[in-house]
């Protein structure tokens, strides 16, 4: 049993609040003793632009308390903490040059942003398509995707440098020559990894598709080739069913719908798509807890009090008005950008809880238009919260009266809005966004995350003990705890529905009711089953433009990113996966004679090959690495790679699952640069060690296939999973198999690793 005077929902939202919020020394001591310490440090640091910081700082307490304001990561981990952190999550970069010069500058500005932990956004559709001539060096240009490949080593190194995960989003525009090089890109297992890829879609290019009308590729009004529409279409459509990207982005509704539409032009969004941004544009984010907001849950008057909702939204946005002030920024274009528009993207968590609490079946009529009520209510509170804020303290600096009231989103509004906003103009000139917040939803609880549907009823977690050891831990959706406690083993009724049980037209259902009520947009993933025809796939962007989306990312399990975590039926409890021996407490006894394979890399640069040898042992039925051996005639690496071979071999011989090891080392990048062998980039001669532990692991049965491809240098054997092998594709952090993938991020509940882009 938890203590009763906890704050925290339950072990999960604890566990999250001391990894990632709890503010801590350079060794790691705890300076917080719980989390209301934690809301104390954020509501004060917020409240210290405000005439009356006091009295501000209880009223921000009190949207903390309880989870039900969740403002971003950034803002919990950072705000107050004196260190030198942006408390913004994500940056449009600015418009890259179509010269070296002015492209190696951007990557410069991208790197000094990612170094302070912001995910960045880009438009390639600047840089001239391959095979262009460069007439200064009377030479062929290399294309955007050459340069996507750079900023794609450039996030490694950062990431390497002991940075927070790189993330990226690449857009190129549907016109481009080189876009369907950039709608295959992600074929190759081993490019763009860091990278989100958008095709921006014009509203010519869908009305070509829909006349099946010739569309041209043009770049600085010239015309280089044509191809039916409908057949770039079916390319996009094929390669996002085939390996989950390209994503796609409706540009001209996003320019259309933009308040600002007069006063920037936007081509590209942040890593996770839920905010549009004009060049240097930053992203801020907080979300409000719908699930903790509903009152008399399972019964005919469950609901959402109306005034506790606008209430809590108009502190929420001075809370983030204020962070404006007090956050810093990697680059001063940023900065200035950010106070110009002062733009934030409030957002909602836990509807998908929410509904299932008021008993309504997510991707249904009703359920839709239940979220289309909530979030046309915290619209509205936001609205009249800002024209209060811009009363007090003046309206953003560009904004522009007419013009501003012109936009697509103002048009939607109500009179006595419109009416407000012209009399005495507006603090933000964007205020909604719904943002990806697995994090933070494990934060509070375990909600669902955003506006996703509820993934997996209960999942198994491993926790780090005080003794060092591991367990797991059974992590349950909080809806499902909640009718459990009351009713115990009672069948579940048919709103009890998880990601699994929707079909794609659920989730674009709910997405379109959410988005006409959203300023900017929304980070959604509509997630499909494998076995889904192309045929019934096929339409699933289509129908999202029809619907009013501002974009759309589909992710369907596949051979190149493959599978997530399988949900398990909520009647039941979730059975572990199958597992491997437990490890041992002693190293095991070598025997005298061990079988094993050897495997040949060479590597560019190198005269002489590598010669790997992994000898296995049988436990318990099963085939496992016992021990490992590095040859060479190259004696300049002797040093080292007996150390690694030592060091792999002693975690070898301790048992357990120690595919781990794989990870660790396909995750290590050579400075000088890696190497591209076979069609696959390869970041270091240790990655393509990596790459021939986890093959012969993968042949031997220990684990199952993430994906087809040969081992570096050599041909890879044929492999079929033994029977209850465990699916799906491998943590790099931990190796466990817990992995989903929802609204742009991969997310391991196993451990809490996480990776947008």
């Amino acid at each position: 049993m938890r203590d009763a005077s906890s704050a925290f929902p339950n072990a999960i939202s604890e566990q999250i609040w001391d990894m990632k919020y709890r503010l801590k020394s350079a060794d790691g001591t705890p300076l917080e003793a719980g989390v209301r310490d934690s809301w104390a440090r954020v509501a004060r640091a917020l409240a210290a632009p405000e005439a009356d910081p006091a009295a501000r700082e209880a009223e921000f307490t009190a949207a903390l308390e309880g989870f039900r304001f969740l403002p971003a990561g950034r803002i919990l981990a950072g705000a107050g903490t004196g260190r030198g952190v942006t408390l913004f999550n994500c940056f449009v970069m600015g418009t890259i040059p179509d010269s070296l010069e002015g492209i190696f500058q951007a990557l410069k500005e991208a790197a000094l942003t990612m170094q302070q932990g912001g995910g960045i956004g880009y438009d390639f559709s600047t840089i001239r398509p391959r095979g262009a001539l460069v007439a200064s060096v009377a030479a062929d240009a290399s294309g955007p995707l050459s340069f996507m490949d750079v900023w794609d080593a450039m996030c490694r190194t950062i990431m390497s440098a002991g940075a927070r995960r790189g993330a990226m989003m690449a857009c190129l525009r549907c016109d481009h020559p080189d876009i369907e090089a950039f709608i295959a890109a992600k074929a190759d297992p081993a490019r763009l990894r860091n990278f989100n890829l958008s095709v921006l879609v014009s509203d010519a290019f869908m009305a070509a598709v829909e006349a099946d009308a010739p569309w041209e590729l043009r770049f600085g009004g010239e015309s280089y080739r044509s191809l039916p529409a409908r057949a770039l279409w079916d390319q996009i459509m094929r390669a996002t069913y085939d390996f989950a990207e390209p994503g796609v982005i409706f540009i001209d509704r996003v320019n259309q719908m933009n308040n600002l539409h007069y006063a920037e032009t936007i081509s590209a969004t942040n890593p996770c798509g839920e905010q549009p941004l004009p060049p240097y544009g930053a992203c801020l984010l907080g979300s409000i807890n719908l699930a903790a907001l509903v009152r008399e849950a399972f019964s005919d008057q469950a609901r959402i009090d109306p005034e506790e909702l606008a209430g809590l939204t108009a502190t929420a946005v001075r809370m983030m008005d204020n962070v404006i002030d007090v956050s810093r920024f990697p680059l001063p274009q940023q900065q200035e950008e950010a106070r110009a528009k002062r733009r934030i993207g409030l957002g909602v968590t836990g509807l998908a809880d929410a509904l299932i609490l008021c008993r309504l079946r997510y991707g249904s009529a009703a359920a839709a238009q239940q979220c289309e009520d909530w979030l046309g209510q915290i619209s509205r509170a936001a609205c009249l919260a800002s024209v209060g804020l811009a009363r007090e303290r003046g309206p953003f600096p560009l904004f522009q009266p007419e013009a501003y009231l012109a936009s697509g989103n103002m048009q939607r509004m109500e009179a006595q809005i419109r009416a407000a906003v012209a009399q005495d103009g507006i603090r933000n000139a964007l205020l909604t966004s719904i943002a990806p917040t697995g994090t933070i939803s494990l934060y509070a609880g375990n909600v669902s995350s955003g506006i996703e549907p509820v993934f997996a009823w209960e999942f198994r977690r491993k926790i780090l003990l005080k003794d060092g050891s591991r367990a797991e831990q059974l992590v349950q959706d909080p809806a499902l705890a909640l009718w459990r406690a009351r009713f115990g083993a009672a069948a579940l009724p048919d709103y009890f529905v998880t990601a699994q049980d929707l079909g794609p037209e659920d989730h674009i259902r709910m997405q379109a009711a959410a988005q006409r009520h959203i300023d900017s947009s929304i980070s959604k993933t509509i997630n499909v089953p494998e076995d889904i025809s192309f045929d019934a796939f096929r339409d699933v962007y289509r129908s999202a433009w029809e619907q009013g989306c501002k974009g759309c990312t589909t992710y369907r399990p596949n051979a190149v990113t493959g599978a997530v975590l399988a949900a398990s039926p909520a009647a039941e409890a979730s059975p572990a996966p199958a597992a491997l021996p437990a490890s041992h407490d002693t190293p095991l006894p070598r025997p005298a004679t061990l079988s094993g394979e050897t495997y040949k890399i060479r590597w560019p640069g190198s005269e002489h090959a590598l010669y790997i040898t992994i000898n296995d042992i049988a436990e318990a039925g099963q085939r496992r690495p016992f021990e490992l051996f590095i040859n060479s005639k190259n004696m300049e690496n002797f040093a080292w790679t007996v150390a690694l071979t030592r060091m792999i071999s002693a975690v070898f011989r301790r048992g357990g699952d120690v595919s781990f090891v794989v990870g660790e080392l396909k995750a290590v990048f050579d400075p000088r640069g890696g190497a591209w062998i076979e069609g696959s980039y390869i970041p270091s001669i240790l990655a393509a060690i990596g790459g021939v532990i986890e093959q012969h692991m993968i042949a031997t049965g220990f684990i199952t296939a993430e994906r087809p491809g040969p081992v570096p240098g050599e041909a890879r054997p044929p492999f079929t999973p033994p029977h209850g092998a465990r699916p799906g594709k491998a943590c790099p952090a931990c190796g466990g198999f817990d992995l989903r993938q929802a609204e742009g991020c991969l997310t391991c509940n196993s451990c809490g690793y996480s990776k947008c882009g």
